[in-house]
C-alpha cells in the first residue's frame, strides 16, 4: 500500500511563539510537513526551493503584509492555484472580506485554534482535487 506524500505547509510568521505553537500542533500530524519562514524574503526564497500546497500567511510581516505576500507567492512557478489561509489577530468582519478578496480560502484568528487549522488543512489533503 502506497502513503501519499505529506501535504507541503508554508506558514510565514515573525512571532516566533505562535511559530512555535503552530509546528507543535501539527507535529502529530504526519500527513503534514510544515516549513516556517519569518518574513516574505524568507517565504519567497523557501518557496522556490521547496514548493509549498498550502500557504498560511500572517498579515503583519516586518517587511511586507500578507496581502502583498500572497501577490508575489501566487506570482512563482506553479504556485498560482495554491490554496492560502490568512492567520491575523485582526478579526474584523472587513478584514476577513479584504482577506477573501486578496484570494485566501481561509481566515483564522489568533489565537489561533489549532484544531481548526489541523481540520481545514486536512480537508484539502482528503480532497484529490485539492492536491
Amino acid at each position: 500500500m502506497t502513503h501519499p506524500a505529506p501535504l507541503r505547509v508554508l506558514y510565514v510568521e515573525d512571532d516566533r511563539v505562535s511559530a512555535l505553537l503552530f509546528g507543535q500542533a501539527l507535529l502529530a500530524e504526519p500527513r503534514i510537513e510544515l516549513c516556517i519562514a519569518e518574513n516574505g524574503a524568507e517565504a519567497l526564497l523557501l518557496a522556490e526551493a521547496w514548493p509549498p500546497e498550502v500557504l498560511v500567511l500572517d498579515a503583519h510581516l516586518p517587511d511586507t503584509d500578507g496581502h502583498a505576500l500572497l501577490q508575489a507567492l501566487r506570482a512563482l512557478p506553479g504556485l498560482a492555484q495554491v490554496p492560502a489561509f490568512m492567520c491575523s489577530a485582526d478579526g474584523e468582519p472587513e478584514d476577513l472580506q479584504r482577506a477573501q478578496r486578496s484570494g485566501f480560502i481561509g481566515y483564522w484568528v489568533k489565537p489561533l485554534a489549532p484544531d481548526q487549522a489541523r481540520t481545514d488543512l486536512l480537508a484539502i489533503l482528503d480532497d484529490p482535487a485539492g492536491r
